[in-house]
């Protein structure tokens, strides 16, 4: 059962800890990288074989079976895939950076241009669920930002398929090509290209341990979004929420996965407690009642506080990958969060709503690296670069100034560049 404390009643650290994640992967995936650099397809043909039990003839997904997940989703859930796109397009499209210029009277001009990042893979996950929202969630941005390739990998069936929901989505996104591999062994395809899957220079998307220490290694010969840790939810709620409501939305995150955290934070004894028996009761009724059960019960807290401006104080401390605020007037509260992924303001913003549909991204950084990091985004696609434009003169009038800057640091070469321009 869900743990409840009192906060200034027990240490700090109980109520502040995080789920341990570390895992000791990095000699199991530092082999496969070097298996997949040296081997290219037939390692990752072998991987297919070995963690995913299918036989794979190729590599890459066909335009045929593109076509034919159109024919095996049924129509309902493409129509629902396009309106969650148009969303997720709307809200994205209002991130594009244009860049600036800033011209002097003097001639001088200096500036910023944002490029688009021209090759990114996507990585989506398979194995016990599988995830187009990740598509959508990835791909569009990428596409927003003006991405020339944009590939994914994702693991195949038993039989050799992709879960045609996940190629309807890719097409909806318009991501131009889908390859059979996932794991360490994916991404190492993508930071080195095969003969088959081409080599990108940044990779985003979530994944399992194996992944996100893949994504670790080979950060520097590619870019990566984030090393996403277990899914995390807290909910800020007071005694006028409904308690099965409160424990919905805790349980829609306790099933992603049994190292997933769900807390609350409330300012009701009797509150938590009611919160408390109606997660028992739905946890009984989930199909993935094992995975939710081991995350509530390990890593689920309820923690009761002295009001509502101490519960803000705690989720800010925590830093929650989704932050619920279930009170009257959420919108009053906005401006106190100072550290949190995505915001769900009120009683009928249920986390579920950004995974899916909202348009918000639903990418986000995780075990507390919300202080420092931010959804994924269009800006995750795109790079800047600066230029700078002097005349003759402009450079004269300021190489005493650049001299003086050089002598201080010992860069006499630095010096020279600027004076040999004005020697007789």
């Amino acid at each position: 059962m869900i743990k409840i404390y009192k906060y200034g009643e027990v240490e700090n650290s109980k109520i502040f800890s995080r789920v341990d994640t570390v895992t000791d992967v990095a000699d199991i995936v530092s082999d496969i990288i070097e298996d997949v650099k040296l081997n290219g397809d037939s390692a990752l043909l072998r991987y297919a074989e070995k963690f995913d039990k299918a036989k794979l003839s190729s590599l890459e997904v066909t335009p045929k079976e593109f076509d034919e997940a159109f024919r095996f989703v049924e129509p309902e859930f493409i129509t629902v895939l396009e309106k969650a796109a148009v969303n997720i397009r709307r809200f994205h499209e209002k991130q594009v950076l244009t860049g600036f210029e800033i011209k002097a009277e003097d001639g001088t001009v200096v500036g910023q241009k944002v490029t688009p990042i021209e090759k990114v893979g996507l990585y989506v996950p398979g194995g016990t669920a599988a995830y187009p929202s990740t598509v959508l969630m990835t791909g569009i941005p990428a596409k927003i930002a003006g991405c020339s390739e944009i590939v994914i990998t994702t693991p195949p069936n038993a039989d050799g398929s992709i879960n045609p929901a996940i190629l309807a989505a890719a097409k909806i996104a318009g991501v131009d090509r889908v390859f059979k591999t996932g794991g360490a062994g994916a991404i190492a395809a993508l930071a080195f290209g095969t003969d088959t899957v081409p080599k990108v220079d940044k990779i985003v998307g979530p994944g399992n341990a194996f992944v996100a220490e893949a994504k670790k290694q080979v950060f520097g010969i590619v870019s990566i979004d984030m090393i996403a840790g277990p899914s995390e939810i807290l909910v800020i709620a007071d005694s006028s929420c409904n308690p099965s409501f409160v424990a919905a939305d805790m349980l829609s995150q306790a099933e992603h996965d049994k190292l997933a955290s769900a807390v609350l934070v409330c300012d009701s004894l009797d509150f938590a407690e009611e919160v408390a028996e109606e997660i028992e009761k739905q946890l009984e009724t989930l199909p993935r009642k094992e995975i939710a059960r081991a995350s509530i019960d390990n890593n689920g807290k309820i923690i009761v506080a002295d009001n509502i401006d101490v519960a803000i104080d705690i989720a800010n401390e925590i830093a929650p990958e989704h932050l619920e605020i279930c009170l009257d007037n959420p919108v009053d509260y906005l401006s106190k969060i100072k550290h949190a992924g995505s915001i769900f303001l009120g009683k009928n913003c249920p986390e579920a709503l950004g995974d899916y549909f909202a348009g918000p991204n639903h990418t986000l950084p995780t075990s507390g690296t919300a202080r420092f990091s931010s959804p994924l985004s269009v800006d995750d696609f795109v790079k800047k670069s600066q230029y700078t434009y002097y005349t003759y003169d402009a450079l004269k009038n300021v190489k005493k100034e650049i001299v003086l800057f050089a002598e201080k640091e010992g860069l006499t070469a630095h010096a020279k560049s600027v004076t040999i321009r004005f020697e007789e």
